[in-house]
């Protein structure tokens, strides 16, 4: 089977599991895992096992529902059940701070819990599970529209840079900045895309060019600091990258390295825009300031994918695992119910009026 063969994030209701690839694994081996413990999901979701905004809102959505489902069994009250579902929600929203999808999935299956308070737990269970799976069959629809509007903004033949992944892999269907890529494919667009590594994890190398090979694009792989060069040659279109959160002014948090890409563009003149599912979007996190930035362990740095340490040990490491874009660098937030533009302030609330009023 082909990469793309698989779910990226699923619900199997018969093992009562998730089920997720390990991404840690790829391209080396395609590893399916069916994670039935929340401290399994929790770890999963820490150690980049599922990772990607919109699939790791997926998962805790699914998560959640699973770990409710046994508390349900135990509970012999409402009142019971509630308080351990709030733990149990407190201890999975811990597993990565930065990325709102996370919150944003859990605090929707809570709402379900409150709307539910004075009915049977099964049939809070059953509303539950309702609603993980429309949070994973939502998450294609919106991935699809923002393929569609930003298919608007390039043409066939068109250079496309991106940065990490927020491909496939990060999602359920299309991805993120992505799905202007695929949406694109299925229209007879060919485009010729250059993907950066994204030092340290390697998303870029590990599972953007090995996606979008495996779907048959003109994938071109550089280290992050050809970007520059690519440019200045005139080999590149437009940008797409994706996000971890955008802020109500359109400051953007994405992988670290995006803020140096989105500068390179300034200067060369290409638009670069930010993909962004509404889930995404913090209206209630007023800039980029605001946004707080996971740090990982040094060894991401100074051992991992080596054969032997590639740092002096002991030396000093930062690792923040995003940095934030300045809304002045941005050309545009592609969502799923339109392409925002400056001044975000105003431009991100009408793309809530529209939400509101679909």
């Amino acid at each position: 089977m082909n990469i793309m063969d698989y779910d990226t994030v699923a619900l199997d209701d018969q093992k009562d599991a998730l089920v997720i690839i390990d991404q840690t694994r790829l391209p080396y081996s395609i590893e399916i895992l069916e994670l039935t413990e929340l401290k399994e999901i929790w770890d999963a979701i820490y150690l980049l096992k599922v990772r990607g905004a919109p699939a790791i809102g997926v998962a805790a959505a699914i998560g959640i529902y699973l770990e409710a489902k046994k508390i349900a069994a135990a509970s012999d009250c409402f009142a019971d059940f509630y308080d351990k579902f709030k733990l149990a929600k407190k201890y999975l929203d811990s597993a990565r701070p930065t990325a709102v999808n996370l919150s944003w999935a859990l605090n929707r299956m809570e709402q379900v819990v409150l709307a539910d308070k004075g009915k049977m737990l099964v049939e809070i269970i059953q509303h539950l599970h309702a609603e993980a799976v429309e949070i994973r069959e939502e998450d294609i629809r919106v991935c699809r529209a923002i393929g569609e509007y930003g298919l608007t903004l390039i043409k066939d033949g068109d250079g496309l840079l991106t940065h990490c992944n927020a491909g496939k892999l990060a999602a359920v269907k299309y991805g993120t900045a992505t799905a202007p890529m695929y949406v694109g494919q299925e229209k007879g667009y060919n485009f010729k895309i250059f993907a950066d590594e994204t030092r340290p994890l390697l998303q870029g190398a590990r599972l953007t060019s090995f996606e979008l090979q495996s779907s048959g694009f003109d994938v071109t792989l550089i280290c992050d600091n050809m970007a520059g060069m690519v440019m200045r040659n005139g080999w590149v279109n437009a940008v797409f990258v994706g996000c971890d959160r955008v802020a109500a002014n359109g400051d953007v948090a994405n992988k670290i390295g995006t803020s140096m890409v989105a500068a390179l563009a300034k200067r060369y003149d290409i638009p670069f825009y930010v993909c962004a599912p509404t889930a995404t979007i913090d209206m209630a996190t007023a800039t980029g300031n605001d946004i707080v930035i996971e740090e990982r362990k040094p060894s991401e740095v100074t051992d991992m994918w080596y054969e032997k340490p590639m740092a002096p040990a002991g030396v000093k490491v930062f690792n923040p695992a995003f940095d934030v874009t300045d809304n002045e660098l941005i050309s545009g937030i592609v969502t799923e119910f339109g392409i925002a533009k400056a001044p975000y302030t105003a431009s991100l609330k009408e793309i809530f009026s529209r939400k509101a009023g679909q």
